[in-house]
């Protein structure tokens, strides 16, 4: 069989993809299988595939094609997010390039061109998955403004309407001046930023005194409604009843007293206002202060501020600055650094706003997503962010749903006569209540008016699990009761709250049942120096010139060999290049033994026979090890275990112990196990590497057309002999010590050596005898019972061993090596024996660790002895 001397990604890839696709490998209906279902986080329509991406749905299809091949019926729903404010920015922008600005444009003209653009830029990262190997089930692909997906929203959020739970109300939101629209606690991201701080003098009413007041915000004077110290601050009793004047607009406000304030902030007075800052706004409530809200929605200086109408906010901090020096009331500004809070989308400076929003009540709705996270019914891995979701959960907000954009599901509500309105899923529905609401049976579908503003884009994510199935429309379809709830969902921890808990408030809510049984919570990719990947920063490579250079197994294996389910992986190309050195350790190793012959009249050698055993009992362990940590949700570890399984144990022993010589046949019960081990490591390889495994498991035997390895059963575990393991593991050691022993003393690898051995040769374990002499090349092993004062010894546990050497030995290399042996026994025994004197330890360590740490004495005794002797020995030449 003509394999190619080197493996080519490219080739491979594309080929095997067709193949799984037009076979409909990843295709899944309900059957009598046990399901196993993951839900994609759907990427935003708008996304490219960058290394988040990458790591995210590597481990998402790992773990669906571990699934598929250990019998389960695996189902990988793909889609993408609408994305109301990224897409409506690119529309905008797309737009703006053409001359056409979106206020030129009718909602519905605006609409056309996104869904234009949708079309053409939406799909575009979902090809880009399969390049990476993603087995989705491609028939299923959903976007959640597609028809089913928007009809499951509009009864949401007409049923949660009707419950109670939605409300329309003014509060104080996150306002986003460039998008111009509201945005969620979650979705602000907080940094300390250099700023001032002003100090700013309010006169007090009827006296010549003033107050000086501390802000940062000096455009903001224009809307101060009070001014507010401490009730204990003993500097500020005299102003009880009193009013000060705030200055540039000279209003007068009175001078309040509230716990609230920080004495020790500034001057410890602080003005308070109601309509541009949450806490003030509280105070406003508390004590009936009027709000003035000095800002338009794109946060230029709005009428009511009474001056700098039309200025951008932040040039009207430097116009506010120079009129309060102007005018005397400036005291001082000093340098300050600030915590500013910047929106996730636009980057523009947050801007607290009194707004109409839609709400939804969440104290009582999400009782049973905490509930659900603190039971174990749902289990996050890592278990550290537990805490973080319960406080969380237990210090809950109203979530804001509306957004003042076109683009994203409409806000079913319907406003008629004096700004009343009803709720309901389609405008037939509402025009029937408003009649009946109304008594006015003569109303016409132009009498109402549908709300401007659209849902927040994750009122359709939360419903994602329920939706992939159409559980919402159709609550007892095949779909949703055979793959509800879900196995896994693979995210990110910076969307723990505001996406996987309200998935499973949700979940509760339309199913009573849990979305997913487990959170697997991945690390953020980062560079060398710990940064974020972005693209700003040039420090993101580009996924697909990746799996160009490296291949899509590289660096599928790249990204998942340092990324510990919540910790960041650190990323450089050294990580993808030891992925594509395992793709070639892989190729290399399956060429070695199919280029073999076999001959039917050999014996099997003593030494294969003895290979093929042990690595029967590496495979059940490695199998049993790898079980364990997916169960556990240690993929990483997992995929370790796989990768020394290969290249240590089955290409560094097993291949070295039973290769024939150059240019000779192997005997054919050899070559059948050995057929037999690599289609076993192969299937355990394929759900990291599905491409070369796929290649190489069709070369390995005659295939059927049609058949695939990912559609192979996995190898499972089965009792594994420790002893033998733990036996083969001194003679890696005897057989290191003795290429050790060539290297010191320049001893060619071709000339045979003689091994002694002070044993009894009848009490002796010889069952490896015949391995140490094929890899260590010699020409015998004899057992000795004295010290042999001729050759070069060494120890293994507590076993000596000899190499007689012709020529000068190197006295002083050989007791350099001897006494760094015996420094590091001296310590072992050392850290030993602390533990078998902490009377602690003795009265409360199990029988068995007992027994194991005496015997740890007792070897490291006898080696410290041997060696004292060694030396001793050497030391008389």
């Amino acid at each position: 069989m003509d394999i190619p001397s080197k493996y080519v990604p490219s080739v491979t890839e594309s080929k095997w993809y067709a193949y799984w696709m037009k076979n409909g490998y990843f295709r899944s209906t309900p059957d009598e299988r046990e399901p196993y279902t993951i839900v994609i986080p759907p990427p935003n329509v708008t996304g490219v595939l960058h290394m988040g991406h990458m790591l995210n749905n590597t481990i998402q299809d790992v773990l669906v094609r571990r699934a598929r091949m250990m019998g389960r019926n695996a189902c990988w729903v793909p889609g993408t997010d609408h994305a109301s404010i990224a897409t409506e920015a690119k529309v905008v922008a797309l737009l703006k390039s053409q001359g056409i600005e979106k206020r030129d444009l009718t909602r519905e003209e605006f609409l056309e061109h996104a869904w234009k653009w949708k079309e053409k830029h939406g799909g575009i990262i979902l090809e880009q998955l399969k390049r990476l190997g993603a087995s989705c089930d491609w028939d299923r692909t959903l976007f959640t403004m597609d028809e089913k997906r928007s009809a499951s929203v509009m009864k949401v959020f007409v049923d949660l309407y009707n419950k109670g739970l939605i409300y329309r109300g003014v509060r104080m939101v996150n306002w986003d001046p460039e998008a111009r629209t509201a945005v969620s606690d979650e979705e602000v991201n907080y940094t300390e930023e250099k700023s001032k701080l002003y100090y700013v003098r309010y006169r007090i009413v009827g006296e010549d005194n003033y107050v000086t007041v501390a802000t940062t915000r000096p455009e903001t004077i224009l809307g101060d409604t009070a001014v507010c110290a401490n009730p204990v601050d003993e500097r500020y009793t005299g102003l009880r009843g009193k009013k000060v004047i705030v200055p540039m607009v000279n209003r007068e406000v009175p001078f309040i007293f509230d716990s609230y304030v920080d004495m020790e902030f500034g001057t410890g007075c602080l003005k308070i206002t109601p309509a541009h800052d949450i806490n003030d706004y509280e105070i406003g409530l508390k004590y009936n202060l009027p709000s003035i809200d000095v800002f338009n929605d794109d946060g230029t200086l709005s009428a009511e501020a009474g001056m700098f109408t039309g200025v951008d906010r932040f040039a009207a901090r430097d116009l506010a600055e120079a009129e309060l020096k102007k005018t005397g009331s400036l005291v001082k500004v000093v340098a300050y650094n600030n915590k500013i809070g910047r929106s996730e989308r636009t980057n523009a400076v947050i801007e607290p706003k009194l707004s109409v929003q839609w709400f939804l009540k969440m104290a009582d709705i999400s009782k049973p997503a905490l509930d659900a996270v603190l039971n174990g019914d749902v289990n996050l891995h890592p278990a550290k962010f537990r805490n973080l979701y319960r406080h969380w959960m237990e210090n809950v907000r109203d979530w804001c749903i509306s957004r003042q954009l076109w683009w994203g599901h409409r806000i079913p509500a319907w406003y008629y006569a004096n700004n009343e309105f009803v709720v309901a899923e389609t405008a037939e529905e509402a025009l029937r209540l408003a009649r009946t609401r109304s008594g006015n049976m003569n109303l016409g579908p132009n009498d109402l008016r549908q709300d401007e503003d659209v849902l927040d884009t994750w009122f359709s994510s939360w419903l994602w699990p329920i939706t992939c199935f159409d559980g919402i429309n159709s609550p007892d379809n095949p779909d949703i009761k055979y793959y509800y709830p879900t196995s896994v969902l693979i995210t990110a921890p910076e969307i723990l709250f505001f996406w996987v808990a309200r998935m499973i408030i949700a979940g509760y809510e339309y199913r009573g049942e849990k979305p997913f049984g487990n959170v697997y919570l991945t690390g953020l990719v980062r560079d060398q120096q710990r940064r974020k990947m972005s693209k700003s920063l040039g420090n993101s490579p580009e996924p697909l010139e990746l799996i160009e250079k490296y291949g899509a197994d590289g660096v599928r294996v790249g990204m998942m060999l340092c990324s510990p389910a919540g910790n960041d992986l650190l990323y450089d190309d050294s990580l993808p290049e030891q992925g594509r050195n395992f793709a070639n350790k892989i190729w290399n190793a399956f060429r070695l033994i199919k280029s073999w012959d076999a001959d039917e009249n050999i014996s099997q050698p003593d030494s294969s026979a003895t290979a093929i055993k042990w690595m029967e009992e590496v495979l059940k362990k490695s199998i049993h090890d790898i079980d364990l940590n997916f169960r556990k949700f240690r993929i990483s570890e997992a995929l370790m275990i796989t990768y020394k399984l290969f290249w240590d144990e089955f290409s560094g022993w097993y291949l070295e112990i039973i290769k024939p010589e150059y240019q000779k046949p192997v005997d054919r019960a050899t070559l059948n196990a050995t057929i037999s081990i690599i289609d076993r490591l192969l299937k355990l390889v394929h759900p990291f590497m599905p491409f070369i495994t796929e290649e190489l498991w069709q070369l390995l035997s005659a295939r059927k057309d049609g058949e695939s390895l990912m559609t192979e059963l996995i190898p499972e575990s089965g009792k594994f002999n420790r002893e033998l393991l733990g036996d083969f593991e001194e003679v890696k050691e005897t057989i290191s010590a003795v290429r050790t022993v060539r290297k010191n003393n320049g001893i060619p690898a071709r000339d045979k050596l003689e091994l002694l051995i002070r044993a009894d040769e009848h009490s002796f374990d010889a069952r490896f005898l015949p391995v140490i002499i094929k890899l260590c090349n010699l020409s015998g092993i004899s057992f000795v019972s004295e010290k042999r004062a001729d050759a070069v010894s060494f120890m293994v546990n507590t076993t000596e061993y000899y190499i007689p050497v012709s020529g000068t030995q190197d006295i002083e290399g050989e007791l350099k090596r001897l006494n760094e042996e015996l420094h590091y026994n001296k310590g072992f025994l050392a850290s030993v024996m602390k533990k078998l004197e902490n009377d602690r330890f003795v009265q409360n360590a199990p029988a068995s660790v007992l027994d194991l740490e005496r015997k740890k004495k007792s070897d490291a005794e006898s080696k410290i002895k041997s060696l004292e002797e060694e030396i001793e020995r050497l030391m008389g030449i």
